[in-house]
């Protein structure tokens, strides 16, 4: 073996060893790195807030207790608002399925009875896969189950938005200070540049997601949905998922609506529509006009992140997949050396280009 193929040869054995370490770290670390990864999350969102104190001439350590206890207030009344709408769904789950049960009967005898149901169409078209209240349930109470044992956490996630938040307004003097000036310079600058668009991605994704959800939310509510609170939480959560997110976003009020208005199709095809209408243009138009091309992922890389987080850290992991994602994108974006794995990241090279 030449000592050009032996070196490519350890490369690879290199690549693959750190590849496998990272996931086995991932993976046992997860009780450590989710909550953090949650805490990068939530200081990026409460930054400019902390900034604006201290602005205000407000000592630092008061502009972060401000800050803390201002997430505290908004997590219990959110907490409190998800929590009793999940008790009130999980309570009427029996109605639910027993209703889903009559309306799959009647459709099924209705097809019978015009002679479409044939043998092919009952194999391919199974409605209890659809109008199931009990996979329906069985879905959302997992789902909020996973967010609930997050605030076991939660001192955890505090302390790290903490240190984060103080961090923050320091790391650009301290290099300035370590390295030479014209080098500092440009570490320093780089970072803030990081800094600067992953702080956009992050609150702009969050509050596109808020009006989302919130939308949807009145949606329901005007239409009279049975936990229109859960659902547009749930589509606030989701839609940091493309596409498959706003999908399970939608088919799940949908199908909850079919259900509750047994009987009446009108109510149910015309919250889907608007459904459907509101999910296009927040992520066709909207969204891309806040974000430019920060969320420019290859939909391929996109599945496999998915596939990825999600094994390692469940359906939390899953939400959490895109901003991790977005945010080593743009890093990778930031370096000369790093730039072309940023553009194989992406879908439209124009645009990644650009940035």
């Amino acid at each position: 073996m030449t000592e050009g193929k032996q070196n490519k040869f350890l490369t690879i054995v290199a690549a693959l060893f750190l590849v496998g370490f990272t996931f086995y770290i991932l993976k046992e670390l997860q009780s450590i790195l989710l909550p953090f990864f949650i805490a990068v999350i939530i200081s990026f969102l409460f930054e400019p807030y902390y900034e604006w104190l201290k602005k205000k001439r407000i000592p630092v350590a008061i502009s972060l207790v401000i800050v803390i206890i201002t997430i505290l207030i908004i997590a219990n009344i959110t907490s409190v608002f998800v929590i009793t709408s999940i008790n009130a769904f999980t309570n009427e789950i029996p109605k639910y399925t027993e209703k889903s049960k009559h309306i799959i009967e009647a459709i099924t005898l209705s097809f019978n009875n015009w002679g479409f149901f044939n043998q092919y169409l009952k194999d391919s078209l199974d409605l209890s896969k659809v109008l199931n209240g009990e996979a329906i349930a069985a879905f959302i109470t997992g789902f909020f189950s996973s967010i609930v044992s997050l605030f076991g956490n939660f001192i955890l996630i505090l302390i790290y938005v903490i240190f984060l938040l103080s961090e923050f307004g320091s790391i650009r003097k301290r290099i300035l200070k370590a390295f030479s000036s014209e080098r500092s310079r440009q570490i320093a600058d780089t970072l803030t540049d990081i800094f600067k668009d992953v702080k956009k991605y992050v609150v702009g994704k969050t509050l596109i997601n808020l009006s989302y959800g919130t939308l949807v939310t009145v949606i329901l509510w005007i239409f009279g949905v049975d936990f229109f609170i859960v659902w547009g939480f749930l589509a606030f959560l989701m839609a940091y998922i493309p596409t498959i997110g706003s999908l399970i976003s939608t088919v799940l009020p949908f199908s909850t609506a079919l259900i509750q208005f047994d009987g009446d199709l009108t109510r149910p095809i015309v919250i889907l529509i608007l459904m459907v209408v509101c999910a296009n243009l927040v992520g066709n138009i909207v969204e891309p006009k806040i974000l430019g091309d920060k969320l420019n992922l290859s939909p391929i890389l996109l599945l496999l992140s998915l596939i990825f987080w999600g094994y390692l850290w469940g359906l939390i992991g899953m939400i959490l997949s895109v901003p991790i994602m977005s945010m080593i994108k743009i890093i990778l974006g930031k370096f000369e050396q790093t730039r072309p794995l940023s553009i194989l990241m992406s879908y439209n090279v124009t645009g990644s280009k650009s940035s």
